[in-house]
Order: C-alpha cells, then structure tokens, then sequence
C-alpha cells in the first residue's frame, strides 16, 4: 500500500494503511523477474510525523479553479482540526475516555481525512496546480500534527485517563497513544522540542520533492527501426508506431519498460533501457536523499536513539534494528543454495547466445528467465498475456473476493479526479462495508507505480471507510490492454490491502482503524491473496483470451510448476533491497556515501553485478516511506505463507475458512498485537515452516489448486 506499497501512520494516532507496489512495481517474489519489481511496489504513507526540506529553485504552476477550491478546503479543514486541538488543550477535566479521549479521537479523525485526501491528491490529480496544492496541504497538516505530537499539555490530559474498566481495544489503543507521544518527544526540553517540530516540517517537503523527481523523471531510448522491437508482442509493436523523425521512443514507464525488458531480443536496446530506468531521480535526488537521511539520523538522536533504524524498528514486530538485520542474513542464507541453482540454468541458456558469458546482467534477468520459462518449463508469457485483459482480470478478482468472502461490489456513483477512475462499494448483504476508487492506467503527472491510498478511515457510527487503488497497467477489453503475470500478481497484492483496510473499518477508535497493526505485518495479507494466482479457480474465470476461452488446464500446471524458479534469486535481490533500506539508516551519514555503500550492499546480497553509470537508489521510493524497515515485505511473507497454509488445507475457496480469516486477521485492524491475531486464526504461534519450504532446494513445489 510506498504503496510510498509508504505506510501510514499518522504520527501518534497509527493511523496506518498498507499499499504498492512503495519504492514501485510487483511484490514479493514469485518469480525472479516479480521479486525484482517489488522494490516499485508502495505503501502511501500518510505518515506525517516524517519525511522534508530541500531548497527547489521550481515555479509553481498557476492556480487553477479547481486548485483553488481544494485550497479553501484545506484551509477549512485545518481550522477544524486546529479548533479542536485548542479546545483539548484548554480542557481542565475531569479527563475521561468518554470526554477527553473521544475528542482526541474526533481530532485524529480530522487529522487523517485531511491529509489522507490531501495525499491522493498531490500523487492522482490531473490538473499540477491541484497536486501541487495537494503537496502544500501535506504540509500543513504535517506541521500541525507535529505540535499535537509535542503538546504538553495535551499529553498531560490524555495520561491522566482512568482505562482500567474499559474493553480490550479501548485499552489498547490508549496505551499506543501514550506510547507515541513518547516515541515523539514530549518529554524533551523546550528547545528539543521545538527543534523535533523543525525537522519533521523538513522531512516531509524533502520527501514529497524525492518523490516528486521520481514522478516526473520518465526517459526513455530511441530506436531506428521496427526490427529493434523483435521479440515484442504485436500489440507492443502496434502501440509504438515510429514518431515524426521516424523514431520508435520506449519509455522507463511501466507498461513500456517491463514488456521490453522481457521480449525484446536487442540485448543492447536492453541494457540502454534498464540503465535509464535504473537512474531514474539521478542526480536530483542524491542531495535529497542525503539530506533525508541526515535529519532523521539528526532526529533520532534527539529522540534518544543512537540512529533511525533503531527508532523506527522498536515498535515493530521485529522490535530492533539488530534483529531485522539478523532476518535479512536469514533469509538471504535460506535463498542463496535455490539462487545459485537458479543462476546455473540461467547462465547457461545466456551461454547458447552468448557464449563467454559467466553471469546475467541485470538487465538480461527478466529476458532470460521468459526464455528458460518457455523452453524449459513450456511457459510462453505472450501466450499468457492473451488471456489477462485488463477488465476481465478486474471483474475476476471482484468475483474472488465476492464469492470468498460472501460480499457483493457494485458500481458506486460519485465524482472521480479523472474520466478514466472507476468507483465502487463493497457490501455485506444490506450492510455497507465501504468504497473504493480506481485509478488503475498510466497518465502524465499521476504517481508511478502501484499503491493503495487510504481516503477516509472506518469508524463506528461516524464514517464509512474509503480507500484507492493507483497502479500503471494497460487497460483493455480483450483486444488491446494485455496483463503481464506479473501485473495481475501485483493486482491482487494491492487488493489485499484494500480489502483489509475496508474489513477492518469499524472500530470506535481511529487508531485501531485499517491496516493499523505493527508495519511489519501489513503487507502479511495482500502477499497471501497473491497465491489464489496459483488456482485452477478463480484463474480460469477470469483467465480467458479474445475468444472467451479459459487458460488451458495443462498451460496453468506448467504455471504452477514455473512458479518455483526464479525465487532464490528473487528473494537474494529483495534482501538487497531490505539491505540499502536498513544500512542506509543503521550508522552515522556522516560515515559512507551512497553509492559506495550500494555497491557493496549488492556484492554481499544481490545475485546481480552493479550495473554500470546507476542509480538505483534515487528511484528507490521506500527509502522515504519504509525508511530502514523494508525488511517488512519478506517479514510478512513468512506470516502470509504460514497463514496460507489454512486454505492450503482446508480448501482455497473454503468460505468458513476465509470467514474466520476476516473475522480473526482482517477486521481487527490494530485493536491488538498482530502476532495474537496470527495466533487466534492459525490456532499457534506463526513459524517460518512455511517460507523455508517454498525456498527448499528439494521442497515440493506449489502445484496447481483447485
């Protein structure tokens, strides 16, 4: 949901949602070429207690009407909350859950519909004025939750509350927010304090400008001929006329870049392609990122850490920096036998056209592993592509998670930001659940990769939740608009945050509302609805080509039987990932330069060489949004495997399963630890059996299910 796949956590009120595809495209690994994409995949964190400021010589752009409105309403909404937070100050008692903690509950919730939608907007809207307003509202509803964070004497209201009598969620929730007003400062000196409040205004403009380059920094190659897109699907070719100068241009955008990195035979047009893309924020965002981390390494230590990764893990899962590098290490151990028999046969199908090679180019990775798939494992990814058109891949997930879950959604009518976002609601008989929107294709100005964006939070009585889906893929019928694998993949991960945002939207209190357990479980349940991918249903329901025709039974079981390859390489270059994210932020800045330390991060743990003249890291969105804590998406991995492990035994479409699934995971939100939660469904503590088996060089793999 980094979405940026970011989080959300509104400072102290956890207001957390899950997303993306943050950093940018497809998720955990289920192939070689997946895994490497889910550095794209993003969480929009409506975090505002962290991220900017970076001096920016830019015009703005003129103010449109549209821009204007949305300006008076986030002056309005600001006065809201700005009113209710004096108010809290004023209070003198008596201090009750009823009085005092309602409306702190009543100013968390004005707090997060403010910069939720301020949020969507600054990354969805079409007209820049108006997400350049949205960027501006960003902040100011950052620096306002910053001084609730550090309010005296609101901490002072808040800690004198009597929850000895109250219910289990009650009570828990009032501890998190006790909890972080610590974690925030309020127990500093004036000038600590006031010097907390500066640095969190910094860091949320500098990460709005590192995404901002990332957003609008699309190159791309020129090609001279048609015979330069050999290998691409003819729907490719037929959208890439040559221009005006007889050019055919590629662009670093997803629906460019992935099919090419995958079908075209021009191995130089390839690697030109991959190095743009792998550059992407070059040079903009060195300085930015540099700065980044150097305020939150600044902040932390006033904060009384000896740096951010030992902050931002304490009140994680995994409880310490240390731990989550001693995970990476394991993870990485676990992979590296299944990497090197990955590597192996990879190596040596790249040996058949070019002989003296003794590695594969990480611009070669996702080519190769087509080719091995359709000679070895007879999976032909054009040939499957035929059969994931876009609206029926969306009307077939929707008949997933209706039927899995016994809900209906139906088309909800309301304004939408652009011609091409849909809008619907999800439904319990006459019961609604909640709406969503999506935003689903490419369009200029529009964030980049693929995330879910909370808008409004559940509460009992008060509001409905409501929440978008922002990805990048083709759209189409049938004819036009084909899916790669991957993208369906990355479909239902971000699906799985929507729904456990829209599931877990009835709570009183709005810190236990949405996808608001520990950060490192959230991405636990969209990485468990990518394994319905593996099912002969709902598969070939929705898996149909232009004839209407299913998947073929026998092409879904060399499917299944390709699914296993590619992933000891995938999970090796996803702990190269969760690596930079933690080493980045576990030392001094002052201490390493970031390419450097890149480059050593990927000799120890990538499976790839360094790719020369690259960046990786300034178009590596979740150093903002996830800061040191990638290690979450292999963190919820295990959890998502162990839980899967249910369906896996008690039937993929067991509606009495799936029930206990949203009862016992997904609508308690964070009104508990989430390792109770695991525990309530799986009926014991979760394990790491799962996850070592699916990485097991003599495991069996995942067949098909019906």
């Amino acid at each position: 949901m980094q979405l940026r796949k970011n989080y959300a956590a509104l400072a102290l009120l956890t207001l957390a949602f899950a997303a993306c595809s943050g950093g940018q495209d497809a998720n955990p690994p289920v192939s070689q070429d997946d895994a490497s994409n889910a550095a794209d995949e993003k969480i929009v964190d409506t975090t505002m207690a962290e991220t900017a400021v970076i001096e920016v010589e830019e015009e703005a752009p003129e103010a449109s009407a549209a821009a204007v409105a949305f300006a008076a309403e986030c002056d309005q909404r600001i006065d809201a909350a700005d009113e209710l937070f004096h108010a809290l100050e004023a209070s003198e008692g008596p201090h009750t859950v009823d009085t005092t903690l309602e409306s702190y509950n009543d100013l968390g919730i004005a707090l997060y519909n403010g910069y939720a939608k301020s949020s969507l907007y600054a990354n969805a809207h079409p007209d820049e004025s108006v997400r350049e307003a949205g960027r501006e509202c960003e902040q100011r509803f950052d620096e306002l939750n910053t001084r609730l964070s550090l309010s005296r004497p609101l901490y002072s209201a808040i800690s004198t509350i009597d929850v000895s009598a109250e219910d289990e969620a009650t009570r828990f929730f009032y501890e998190k927010q006790l909890r972080d007003f610590r974690r925030a400062g309020v127990d500093k000196d004036e000038e600590t304090r006031a010097r907390i409040s500066a640095i969190r205004e910094e860091l949320l403009v500098i990460g709005q400008q590192f995404s901002k380059n990332i957003a609008e920094d699309v190159r791309s190659i020129e090609l001279d001929s048609v015979d330069d897109l050999e290998g691409l699907p003819q729907d490719f070719i037929d959208a890439h006329p040559p221009n005006e100068e007889g050019k055919i241009v590629i662009t670093t955008n997803y629906p460019d870049y992935f099919p090419f990195s995958r079908y075209a035979k021009n191995d130089a047009a390839r690697k030109a392609l991959a190095t743009q893309y792998m550059s992407r924020g070059y040079p903009a965002n060195e300085p930015v990122l540099e700065q980044m981390i150097e305020k939150r390494h600044e902040l932390a230590n006033l904060l009384g850490y000896p740096n951010w990764a030992e902050y931002v893990t304490e009140d994680k899962m995994v409880a310490s920096a240390e731990n989550a590098a001693d995970f990476i290490q394991k993870v990485a151990d676990l992979a590296e036998p299944r990497a090197k028999l990955d590597e192996n046969v990879l190596v040596a199908r790249l040996r058949q056209d070019y002989p003296n090679v003794d590695s594969v180019g990480i611009w070669q990775r996702n080519f190769v592993d087509n080719l091995v798939r359709e000679e070895q494992f007879e999976v032909d990814s054009k040939l499957i592509r035929q059969y994931f058109a876009y609206d029926r891949v969306r009307d077939g997930i929707f008949e997933l998670i209706s039927d899995l879950f016994d809900v209906q959604i139906t088309p909800w009518q309301t304004e939408v930001w652009d011609d091409s976002v849909e809008s619907y609601e999800l439904k319990d008989g006459d019961r609604l659940i909640g709406r969503f929107y999506l935003d689903m294709h490419p369009r200029d100005g529009k964030f980049k990769h693929a995330a879910a964006f909370p808008i409004v939070p559940g509460i009992t009585g008060k509001q409905t939740p409501v929440a978008a889906l922002m990805c990048n893929f083709p759209g189409g019928d049938g004819t036009e608009g084909l899916m790669e694998h991957s993208q369906v993949n990355t479909f239902l991960h971000e699906f799985g945050h929507l729904i456990h945002f829209l599931f877990a939207g009835d709570h009183r209190w709005v810190g236990n509302s949405g996808i608001a357990a520990e950060w490192d479980f959230a991405e636990a349940p969209s990485q468990m609805l990518e394994e319905w991918l593996s099912a002969k249903q709902p598969l070939q329901s929705f898996g149909l080509n232009d004839k209407g025709e299913p998947i073929p039974d026998e092409l879904l079981e060399k499917m299944n039987a390709a699914r296993k390859f590619g992933l000891g390489m995938g999970n090796r270059q996803q702990m190269f990932y969760a690596a930079i994210s933690l080493n980045y932020y576990n030392r001094d800045p002052a201490s390493f330069e970031l390419l450097p330390l890149m480059k050593q991060l990927q000799a120890e743990y990538s499976p790839y060489d360094y790719l020369a003249d690259t960046h990786f890291y300034t178009s590596f969105g979740h150093l903002d949004g996830y800061s040191a804590i990638y290690y979450t998406y292999a963190w919820s991995k295990v959890i998502a495997l162990d839980m899967f492990s249910r369906f896996a035994e008690d039937g993929i479409r067991n509606t009495a399963t799936a029930r206990e699934y949203r009862d016992k995971v997904l609508a308690v939100g964070g009104a508990r630890p989430a390792a109770v939660s695991v525990k309530d469904f799986l009926g014991r503590p979760y394990n790491f059996e799962a996850f070592a088996e699916s990485l097991a060089v003599d495991g069996k793999g995942a067949g098909p299910l019906e």
